[in-house]
């Protein structure tokens, strides 16, 4: 017999966030649980004048990261090996001190947030299960990354160009609806102003597919979510239909706030209704590191049979995807996880989200990347022998 978690689950929602590390966000929990591979309150990195940067507890929830981190596969290249070929984690104050020659400035990529500026995520981490190790797929930007958690796969992308995919592997989109039985999924983006570019890549000719965030919050008031549901946050700031719309992805340098009254939405909408709060599973993560320190060095990986080119990568040498990009939040959300789990001892990235849907909702599969087939799941985290009573709520402001 499964257990009750697993056998109730009916519905599995992701919700990716953008381009910040894990010692930025969530770091600081290490001294409320030690469990937690966070800072210590040590950790450096040398600037350009080889003065040592320490991490710092000041980070902002807006105007501090301008101009943007560099989070290109050159870029953190440099900033996890500092020009060597050993992953020291030592090369972020000197990337990020290439975006504006100013030596004061680029030490600020070493500041982090405390739990009490962040009361939204640093709650959830420590009341459901926070992983140590998920790394972002590839040591570069959002595009190829989000490739990842669609496809398992980049298709030998590292950069932010667009890219049209047929076979050999299907999105996780495709899979569930081309299944017997078949299943349902949907991605939803916040609104047409603010869709990113993967929306216009993926899944061109299938828009029953697609639905806005009011469409996702409309789904939850009536218990009625798909099987599979992939949200995207606000990516710009705009006037919308109930006036201004503030990006809520948090990504540099966007505010924060926003970012974190966005996550509690989406979290309160699903616990709201009895009926999917038991069955349903929310996976919050972030697409990758945006440039912005971490302290540990990301590890090998299974290669996804692809190769980018020495031209692709920019730094005169091919890259075989052997190898994960910097890891990031992650936070696994459901009453039937046991309160304060923390996910140590095992590896997870982005190809893990097909891999988990693909798992419970298809079974065996054999058409995917060897990527995606070596990933880690996390379902068998649903392990509390009752559905639990004390999970928090986010009031509206």
């Amino acid at each position: 017999m499964p257990p009750p978690g697993l056998d109730n689950l009916k519905h599995i929602v992701v919700l990716m966030m953008e381009n910040r590390s894990f010692d930025h966000m969530l770091g600081a929990l290490k001294a409320k649980d030690s469990r937690i591979d966070g800072l210590t309150g040590t950790e450096t990195n040398p600037d350009t004048t080889t003065a040592a940067a320490p991490v710092l507890p000041a980070a902002e929830f807006q105007s501090q990261l301008d101009p943007d981190p560099d989070h290109h596969f050159p870029a953190v290249n440099l900033q996890i090996f500092n020009g060597g070929t050993t992953p020291t984690m030592q090369g972020f104050v000197k990337s990020y001190f290439n975006q504006r020659q100013d030596v004061a400035h680029s030490q600020k990529i070493m500041y982090y947030f405390t739990p009490e500026k962040l009361p939204v995520l640093s709650t959830l981490a420590t009341e459901f299960a926070v992983f140590n190790r998920w790394f972002s797929s590839i040591p570069g930007p959002t595009i190829c990354n989000r490739a990842f958690a669609h496809y398992g796969t980049s298709f030998g992308k590292v950069a932010m160009d667009l890219f049209y995919v047929n076979e050999p592997f299907k999105s996780i989109y495709n899979r569930l609806i081309d299944a017997n039985p078949k299943h349902t999924a949907k991605l939803y983006y916040f609104d047409e102003t603010s869709s990113t570019m993967e929306i216009v890549n993926l899944l061109q000719h299938q828009p029953e597919l697609f639905g806005t965030y009011k469409d996702f919050m409309d789904g939850c008031k009536k218990g009625q979510l798909p099987d599979y549901c992939f949200i995207e946050p606000n990516y710009n700031d705009h006037d919308g239909d109930d006036g201004e719309q503030l990006a809520s992805d948090q990504h540099p340098d966007h505010n924060i706030q926003a970012g974190e009254s966005f996550i509690a939405s989406v979290y309160q909408a699903i616990k709201n209704n009895a009926n999917l709060w038991k069955s349903t599973a929310l996976l919050v993560v972030y697409d990758e590191h945006g440039g912005i320190y971490d302290h540990v060095p990301p590890p090998p990986c299974t290669p996804d049979g692809f190769v980018a080119s020495a031209n692709d990568t920019g730094i005169g040498a091919e890259f075989k995807f052997d190898r994960l990009g910097v890891r990031v939040p992650a936070i696994l959300i459901s009453p039937w996880v046991p309160k304060g789990t923390v996910v140590d001892g095992r590896i997870f990235e982005h190809a893990s989200i097909p891999a988990t849907v693909t798992e419970h909702f298809i079974g065996a599969y054999d058409q995917r990347s060897p990527r995606e087939k070596q990933a880690e799941t996390f379902l068998d985290l649903l392990t509390s022998p009752t559905q639990r009573t004390d999970c928090p709520d986010f009031q509206d402001e």
